[in-house]
C-alpha cells in the first residue's frame, strides 16, 4: 500500500482553516487569497482520499476525517513553532497544554502544577481555560495534549483516569436558618432562591434534575457562569449557591455538605489514539499525585 504524501503547508493552512471553518476569514489569517487556500484544501483531500467537510445549511463542519487531520495538523504546527523557538533560543523547548476549567485551576491543581513548573524546570507549562467540553474538544482537536473535567461517561476516543472526586455544598450567609446545621438534603433547598449557571451548563441542568426528582420548588435568584461569581453574589446577599466542596468559602458564608447531589469524578484525560509524551506522562504523575490534595488543611 502506498503511504499518501502530504504538504506541510497544506496541513498547516488546514489547521488555521479547521478553527475558522470560514474560507474568506482563513485565507486573510493565513495572508493568501482564497482560491489559494480552496486549492491546498481540495489537494490535501485528494492526497488523503478523504472528505475533510461538508456543508450543514450555510455553515461548514469538519467530517470524522477532518477532524482527525485538523488534530494532526495542529500538532504538526506547534512542534515546528516550539522547534523554531528552541532554535532561536539556542535550546529545545517542549511545550505541554492542559486544558481545564477555572474552578480546577484554583482549587485542584495548584500543588501539582506548582511542582511540575518549578524554577528550572522543563517543558514549558501552557495552560487553556476551558469547561467541560471545551477541554474534551481541545483534546480531540490536538489543541491541548491533556484535559481535566468531571467526564461522567467517558468517551470512546479519550482515554481517562481518575484524579479525584468532589461532592457538593450548600453555601449561605452565617446568620441563615441552616447555617448550623452539619449537613442538608436536597429538600432542604424548598423555595430558596439560588444562584446558579445559566441555562444549560451541566451544574444547572443536573441540581434542577435532582431537585425536580424530589418534588423541591425553587427559584434561580441570579444567573452566574463559575464558582468565584457564584460564591461573590452569595456574599453579596443575592440567594444561596451549591458549590464543589473544593471551593474556598468567602467571609461571612457558610458551606454545608449536601447530601443527594452526587460527588464529581475528575479525570485527566487524553487522545487514546495518542499515547502521552515523556513530559506529558510527568506531568499526569504529578497531576495524580496531588489530585486530593484539596481535601487537607
Amino acid at each position: 500500500m502506498e503511504i499518501p504524501r502530504t504538504n506541510l503547508d497544506a496541513l498547516q493552512s488546514f489547521a488555521v482553516f479547521a478553527d475558522t471553518l470560514n474560507f474568506s476569514e482563513s485565507a486573510r489569517l493565513l495572508h493568501i487569497s482564497q482560491p489559494a487556500l480552496h486549492a491546498k484544501v481540495r489537494k490535501l483531500s485528494e492526497q488523503l482520499d478523504a472528505k475533510l467537510y461538508v456543508r450543514v445549511g450555510s455553515a461548514l463542519e469538519l467530517t470524522g476525517a477532518g477532524e482527525q487531520v485538523a488534530r494532526h495538523a495542529r500538532e504538526l504546527l506547534a512542534f515546528n513553532q516550539r522547534f523554531v523557538k528552541g532554535l532561536v533560543a539556542g535550546q529545545d523547548a517542549p511545550v505541554v497544554t492542559l486544558a481545564a476549567g477555572e474552578g480546577a485551576y484554583l482549587y485542584l491543581l495548584g500543588r501539582a502544577l506548582s511542582q511540575f513548573s518549578g524554577p528550572g524546570a522543563s517543558p514549558h507549562l501552557q495552560l487553556l481555560t476551558r469547561n467541560r467540553d471545551e477541554s474534551i474538544q481541545s483534546v480531540r482537536a490536538g489543541q491541548a495534549q491533556l484535559g481535566i473535567a468531571p467526564l461522567g461517561t467517558t468517551p470512546s476516543d479519550l482515554a481517562a483516569v481518575r484524579l479525584t472526586a468532589v461532592g457538593q455544598v450548600l453555601v449561605v450567609p452565617r446568620a441563615h436558618a441552616l447555617a448550623s446545621r452539619k449537613s442538608v438534603r436536597l429538600r432542604d433547598l424548598k423555595d430558596a432562591q439560588l444562584i446558579v449557571p445559566p441555562a444549560g451548563r451541566p451544574h444547572r441542568e443536573l441540581l434542577g434534575r435532582l431537585l425536580q426528582a424530589e418534588s423541591v420548588p425553587w427559584k434561580p435568584s441570579l444567573e452566574a457562569n463559575g464558582w468565584e461569581l457564584m460564591l461573590r453574589f452569595a456574599q453579596l446577599g443575592f440567594g444561596l449557591t451549591v458549590v464543589n466542596a473544593c471551593c474556598r468559602i468567602p467571609k461571612g458564608l457558610v458551606a454545608i455538605p449536601l447530601h443527594g447531589y452526587p460527588p464529581l469524578e475528575y479525570h485527566v484525560f487524553h487522545a487514546a489514539d495518542r499515547p502521552p509524551t515523556s513530559h506529558e506522562r510527568r506531568l499526569m504523575d504529578a497531576l495524580l499525585a496531588h489530585g486530593d490534595h484539596w481535601k487537607t488543611p
